[in-house]
């Protein structure tokens, strides 16, 4: 909780005004100003507020209210879904943005030194928790925190064992902890081979740089023999790298699946625009990819995923929990989402088997 000095400075100078020179009716209080005001002048010498009125009045004035650094490591709209939902999910616990809530915001825009940066920023201003959002500046956060006493909650980390967060068991490794969002990469599978009977290669696109990618890619190469798929990877080091990457991969597969690697994800259009021009399906890995234009995902919504994170968050502040006492949980259930005018752009109709069982289906492709 923070504490406003000047505020009670201000507040000290009024009463002192209004006890010696004002003879007029005074304006209602809350119970909380009323107490302030008789502390302030329990404390005031010759006009003078002492450090002990300012001390008390400042805790009396602060109580209920924090101060919460979110630093996302990219923009686009998944992560925003997350912050979007982080918010709703405090709002449901009573801790609400402009009320007895101030937030912080800072985008690193994929930069690993930006994000470090973020970090030291949200320190030296003292917040009192910090929210970190994606793998990278979770990983930032917490070792910017770790002698800082600040709690970190995090989402949108797809390995907290693999990024160093949790202990093979989810045991939070300090006072961090939060949501993963593990891609179901079975019912991913499975999904395109019922919407691509005849493929046989998925292309993907993947920044060697973070590590929840790679460990992905992984997974899929080990899963799709069993659906009669072959995985074609591109790593690429930066942003600057995928026009060229994703030109000579749409040479040479059937589709492409995208992760929720936040470098691809960020130029996520651009992509959808290249394989447009080839006829070739995009798969993404959560609605609002599905929206803007991939064919369709077995994916999360990432607002449930931040109001998750965001009831995890109030149990800290309010001091129910430590954030080292709670093991990072997991959204377990995907759910299929589907584009029918990118279907229609493809030539293809999503099954019946699919549509019906669909979350929701759009029927236009959104762009900014």
């Amino acid at each position: 909780m923070k504490k406003n000095v000047t505020k009670i400075l201000a507040m000290a100078m009024a009463a002192t005004m209004m006890v010696g020179c004002s003879s007029e009716k005074p304006q209602e209080t809350t119970a909380d100003n009323q107490k302030t005001s008789a502390n302030i002048a329990e404390n005031t010498t010759d006009g003078n507020v002492t450090k002990e009125a300012v001390k008390e009045n400042t805790d009396v004035a602060a109580e209920g209210a924090y101060t919460i650094g979110i630093g996302q490591f990219a923009e686009h709209g998944s992560l925003d879904n997350c912050r979007e939902g982080f918010l709703k999910g405090l709002a449901e616990e009573g801790i609400i943005e402009g009320q007895n809530l101030t937030i912080l915001y800072e985008n690193a825009q994929t930069d690993g030194g930006t994000s470090s940066q973020i970090m030291a920023n949200f320190l030296a201003k003292d917040v009192d928790m910090i929210c970190a959002i994606a793998t990278p500046i979770a990983q930032s956060a917490y070792s910017a925190t770790r002698d800082a006493k600040i709690p970190v909650i995090y989402t949108a980390v797809t390995d907290p064992v693999l990024a160093e967060l949790a202990g093979a068991d989810g045991t939070p490794v300090g006072e961090i902890t939060g949501t993963s969002d593990k891609l179901p990469v079975e019912e991913q599978l499975e999904m395109i081979r019922t919407l691509l009977p005849d493929a046989k290669t998925i292309g993907i696109l993947y920044s060697t740089s973070e590590i929840n990618s790679a460990s992905t890619i992984e997974e899929y190469k080990a899963a799709a023999p069993r659906y009669g798929f072959e995985i074609v990877e591109s790593g690429i080091s930066g942003t600057a790298d995928i026009p060229l990457a994703a030109d000579n991969l749409l040479e040479k597969v059937d589709c492409l699946n995208n992760l929720t690697d936040n470098t691809v994800v960020s130029v996520l259009p651009m992509i959808l625009d290249k394989a447009a021009k080839k006829n070739i399906p995009v798969f993404g890995s959560e609605i609002e990819q599905v929206k803007i234009g991939c064919l369709a995902t077995m994916g999360l919504d990432y607002v449930s995923l931040g109001a998750q994170t965001g009831r995890m968050a109030a149990q800290v502040l309010k001091g129910e929990k430590k954030a080292s006492e709670m093991k990072f949980e997991v959204i377990t259930e995907a759910s299929f989402y589907g584009n029918t005018k990118v279907a229609e752009n493809l030539g293809l109709t999503i099954p019946k088997e699919l549509s019906d069982a669909a979350v929701e289906l759009f029927d236009e492709i959104i762009t900014e």
